[in-house]
């Protein structure tokens, strides 16, 4: 059973990172949901070597790959950013990981009713963060997407997807991550 550890992903001079108000419930979630350890590391790491100053947003690939020097053996490591992602054939991404791998990545941008140009909603955020991070990670246990659009698994290209999909693997991707 992988633990996961929460690492924060600062974008260099804005120095944005996500605090301990969104990493402390996410790592309770987390653990309940996943049924294995999470705790928040102590580090952060700058993630301001991907941005593209033209799309004004961060790689996520790359991002991806120097968190392997956080990897540790039986561990999933999960990067927290404030900062938007991209993967260069989308407009944007919520989250990547390396399927079956030790990494994945989430950004609380686009998770945030006030890049809609909206009030601002802690609880819808704290939902829509929880079932990205579950998704990313699924992916780190060797998960695909799912066909149901209820599981936690299902894609989502827009904040209307993820906002109808459950929190929850189904039953099947359960299975498969040996989830219980």
């Amino acid at each position: 059973m992988k633990a996961v550890h929460l690492i924060p992903l600062a974008d260099g001079a804005q120095a944005r990172r996500p605090g301990l108000d969104v990493l402390e419930p996410l790592a309770v979630a987390l653990a309940r949901t996943l049924r294995r350890p999470c705790r928040i590391r102590p580090e952060q790491v700058d993630v301001s070597f991907s941005e593209d100053g033209v799309r004004g947003q961060y790689y996520s690939t790359a991002i991806l790959l120097r968190l392997q020097i956080c990897a540790e053996d039986g561990v999933s490591v999960l990067g927290v950013a404030e900062c938007d992602l991209y993967v260069p054939v989308l407009t944007f991404v919520f989250g990547e990981a390396q399927l079956g791998g030790a990494c994945a990545v989430v950004s609380l941008a686009r998770l945030r009713e006030e890049f809609y140009g909206l009030p601002p909603r802690p609880d819808l955020l704290r939902e829509r963060l929880i079932k990205e991070a579950v998704h990313e990670l699924g992916h780190t246990f060797g998960l695909r997407h799912c066909g149901d659009w209820r599981c936690v698994m299902a894609s989502s290209h827009a904040v209307e997807r993820l906002d109808v999909k459950g929190a929850d693997f189904c039953r099947a991707c359960r299975e498969a991550a040996g989830i219980w």
